[in-house]
This record gives structure tokens, C-alpha cells and sequence, in this order.
């Protein structure tokens, strides 16, 4: 359900500028509460054959379409022209086409799928990138997911050793620094391993994404996860934080915590008040923030500690001001795709007032639990 308002400034997810690659089957830790992802899947390492044969792939597809290019008076170029013709062509797989959506793109990066690449043998690893960057032309980046338990475990020449090979880019996900959270949600790693992990990846000189999810203390742990994730990023100083507001899909564990009653999730209004809580308590690192997701209520909460520190408490202030209609107008709006910020509200509120009436006599449910469904589209 989205509201496709005349001047709305909806913006539908763009192709992946990224190279995706897998050096690894699913996630080495599919247990976590809240996450339906992985959820009963077996993780396995692939080999380094397997990923060498992957990169081999990608190559072949690289020469193929510079080689269309050339064919089409391009000059080598992926111009729209080129990437139009692989589209339309029926006999181009799904991974040659994302190869030639890359090459269109030239931003080079390379993102490597799924939960920890670094669990893969350091030697392994280390090959794999080597031969990716030596194979693949145009690289400028490269990215990948890793857990605080595998990088904790990592010696700092090992992780050098990867940066040096061409890992430039690690993603953790975070999610709490309190223990009793991260316990509860069977994280498999505690915030003395969060923080030795993210100072060892700082160190190792590649650049550091921290995934914090809001609401995931829920009602219980809320002030304490607030906290508790401030004093670890304080420990860590990453060079990103990234927001990922908490929902709970139905059929994982915390989906039957929460029917148990065992858990208990925050409302919109108490998430961002958490969030609040969290920002206040950030007082002396140099981390960007970003609320890059559509999950999250304020997507303009964004900026760099300290100097944006006061700005980031002003976007959440202007929310908590808001009447409680507005603040039902604008997630409605915002779960809806049409608005982005509090700014965007009022050109929207007449329409969105009308989108309100009209859902609760259409659907006879309370505006709460519908803006609950739109925002659990965006899992």
C-alpha cells in the first residue's frame, strides 16, 4: 500500500549500483530473534574454487558487454543505448544483466552478500579478494557484512591482511550494546566483543559501518538499550551509524515472544523518543549518522557527530511537537511512501487526512493497526 499523491516525492528502490558476490552461503548465525531472513537455512563456506569460478563469470560478462559496446559504435562505453539492448534481451540472465546495471553505474563498488565473509579462512579470504581485484577491472570498493564474534577473533595482521587484498568496507550489525538485549535476542556475540571487533576493523584502516536497531529492547530494556548501544559507540567511534528501526515478521522467535507476551514492542513515539535518549548520551565520537531505510520514521535524521549533534535532537524534537493527529498523519504519510520528513507534512495533510478517513471505513480497522501493516512492508 503506498499513496501515489500527485506531487509526492516517491522514490521507488533504484537498481543496485553494487557488484554482488557471495563468498559465503547464508548466515552463519540464523537464530537471531527478529530476523526471517536466514531463518532455518543451513550456512555452509563456499569453496575458493566455487568463488573464483564466480569472479571468472563476472569477467566473461564484463569482456561480453564491452565487446557489445564496440559492436554498437560505443566505443567500449556502457551507455544507455548498450544497457537498454541487454534489458530488453530475453536471453540475458538475471546475473548478467546486474553485471551490466554495475558497468552503467561505474561506481565500482562491490558488495559481498550475505552474513560474515570473514568467517571464510583468513589465507582464503585474503586469495579471494586478491582475485577478484585482479580479475574485475574498475573496482574502487569493496564491502562486506561481518559479525563482532568472527572479527573479535581475527588477529589485527589478519584483518590487515584483508584490507591490504582489498577489503576497504565492513558492515556489523550491531543492533544493541546491552548485553541483556543482545542475550535475549540470541545475538551470539556481547558488547565487549562489539567493541573490540569494531576497534580492531578501525585499526586494520578499513572503514566501519554500525548497524543499531531502535526498538529492539522493546518496552522492558527500552532506556537500558538506549544506553547501553551509546556507551559501546562511544567505545568504538565507527566511521557510519546506521538506523534500522525493529519490526517483528511474523513466524520468527520474537514474533512469539511478543504473542507470549514475553516482549513487548515500543510504539513509533517511544521508538524515536529511544532514539533521542541514544543521541543525547553520544557525546565524544565522530560518527556519521544515517536513517537510510524506509523502516525509519525520520529519514532526514542524518548528520555528523559532534557538530550536527543539536540538529539531530531538533528533526526528533519537531516530531514529538506535533499534535497527536499530525503525528498520525505523518506515519501514515511516511509508511505511505509520500512524505520523507516533518517539513513534507504539511503540503500532505488535506490529502493524507482524506487517505485516513477513507482507510478506516474501507477496512474498519484503527488507524494504528494500519499504519502498523504499512510500515511491516518494508521488512
Amino acid at each position: 500500500m503506498r499513496f501515489d499523491f500527485e506531487q509526492g516525492p516517491i522514490r521507488p528502490p533504484s537498481e543496485s549500483r553494487s557488484l554482488l558476490l557471495r563468498f559465503t552461503r547464508n548466515c552463519p548465525w540464523n537464530r537471531c530473534a527478529f530476523c526471517p531472513v536466514y531463518k532455518g537455512q543451513a550456512f555452509s563456506r563456499r569453496s575458493l574454487a566455487e568463488i573464483k569460478a564466480d569472479i571468472d563469470t563476472v569477467r566473461a560478462i564484463v569482456d561480453d558487454v564491452k565487446a557489445l559496446s564496440w559492436s554498437m559504435g560505443e566505443g567500449g562505453a556502457v551507455s544507455e543505448a548498450v544497457l537498454q539492448r541487454i534489458l530488453t534481451d530475453s536471453t540475458k540472465s538475471g546475473t548478467y544483466r546486474h553485471v551490466a546495471v554495475w558497468l552503467y553505474h561505474g561506481d565500482g563498488t562491490v558488495f559481498l552478500q550475505d552474513a560474515n565473509n570473514p568467517v571464510l579462512r583468513t589465507k582464503d579470504f585474503v586469495e579471494a579478494l586478491r582475485y577478484l581485484k585482479e580479475r574485475v577491472p574498475g573496482i574502487t570498493r569493496v564491502t562486506s557484512y561481518g559479525r563482532s564474534a568472527t572479527l573479535a577473533r581475527k588477529s589485527l595482521e589478519e584483518l590487515r591482511e584483508m584490507r591490504e587484498a582489498g577489503l576497504d568496507r565492513v558492515h556489523i550489525g550491531l543492533e544493541s550494546g546491552s548485553d541483556t538485549v543482545l542475550k535475549f535476542m540470541d545475538k551470539g556475540a556481547t558488547a565487549a566483543q562489539h567493541i573490540e571487533a569494531g576497534i580492531k576493523v578501525k585499526e586494520a584502516g578499513m572503514t566501519l559501518s554500525e548497524y543499531v536497531m531502535p526498538g529492539l529492547g522493546g518496552a522492558q530494556w527500552s532506556r537500558e538499550h538506549a544506553l547501553e548501544t551509546a556507551r559501546v559507540l562511544e567505545a568504538i567511534d565507527p566511521h557510519f551509524i546506521r538506523l534500522r528501526t525493529l519490526r517483528v515478521p511474523p513466524n520468527t522467535p520474537l514474533w512469539e515472544h511478543l504473542q507470549s507476551g514475553a516482549f513487548q514492542t515500543l510504539s513509533d513515539d517511544d521508538v524515536v523518543r529511544e532514539i533521542r535518549l541514544m543521541i543525547e548520551n553520544l557525546h565524544s565520537l565522530h560518527s556519521t549518522l544515517t536513517s537510510d531505510h524506509m523502516r525509519n520514521l525520520l529519514e532526514n535524521l542524518e548528520g555528523t557527530f559532534p557538530h550536527d549533534k543539536p540538529k539531530l535532537l531538533d528533526i526528533i524534537d519537531q516530531y514529538l511537537a506535533l499534535s497527536d493527529d499530525d503525528r498520525i498523519l505523518y506515519r501514515l504519510g511516511r509508511y505511505g511512501g509520500a512524505l520523507r520528513c516533518v517539513d513534507d507534512l504539511p503540503a500532505y495533510r488535506p490529502r493524507l487526512a482524506r487517505a485516513r478517513r477513507e482507510l478506516e471505513q474501507e477496512t474498519g480497522k484503527p488507524i494504528d493497526a494500519l499504519i502498523d501493516e504499512l510500515g511491516g512492508q518494508y521488512l
